[in-house]
């Protein structure tokens, strides 16, 4: 499995954190269910806004105008919200997990593989009715800069491939050797005819 970005390669600003020696494995932006909140506040305050001018008195236009600035800057906030979305990612290597985050100050987040002890995974009603889900990871150190990421698209897909990374199979089965196919029969030589037996002349007989 291999879950990219679109034109399958990780966008310059993760490539940038990756080794030379590493192979992305699975890099994905978060569900944009993570943008559920800020719409919400979006819609519910165009139509606060859209209530108050219709009810405040026609006189009070300053308060109108306060009411629609205030809209803007929610709006202004969503906008913002939105490109720091479009900029983070989760990313796994081959040997470990990056976690981007941040439109002007930006954050990397990274656990190795190694360390990783335990990862559990979690999907609330939302999550599964919109596909979506969480991963929790645990590790050996007390210290984690990488111990929750919410809001991963595919989340079985990903939870599978993974688990395969951290704990891969130390006994794989033997592949059957596939034997070659036998030679053809050979064919039995065929042995000339024999020469006729050459006879003396009439005249060497002997009495």
């Amino acid at each position: 499995m291999r879950l990219v970005t679109p034109g399958d390669s990780a966008p310059a600003s993760v490539n940038k954190y990756l080794l030379p020696h590493e192979n992305q494995v699975i890099t994905v932006r978060r569900h944009p269910a993570v943008l559920m909140v800020p719409v919400g506040l979006v819609l519910g305050g165009l139509i606060i806004a859209g209530v108050l001018s219709n009810t405040v008195a026609s006189d009070a236009g300053a308060v109108i105008s306060w009411i629609w600035w205030g809209w803007l800057i929610l709006l202004a906030w969503f906008v913002w919200r939105v490109a720091e979305w479009s900029v983070d990612y989760f990313v796994i290597t081959n040997q470990r997990m990056l976690l981007t985050t941040g439109l002007i100050t930006r954050k990397v987040a990274m656990m190795p593989l190694a360390k990783v002890t335990d990862m559990s995974f979690k999907r609330t009603i939302a999550g599964r009715m919109l596909g979506y889900g969480e991963f929790i990871l645990e590790s050996a150190g007390q210290d984690q800069a990488l111990t929750n990421v919410d809001y991963l698209p595919y989340p079985e897909q990903l939870y599978l491939e993974v688990c395969e990374m951290i704990f891969p199979n130390k006994n794989p089965q033997p592949e059957e050797k596939t034997l070659p196919p036998p030679p053809p029969p050979r064919r039995p030589k065929e042995t000339p005819p024999p020469d006729d037996v050459p006879t003396a002349p009439a005249g060497d007989e002997r009495p």
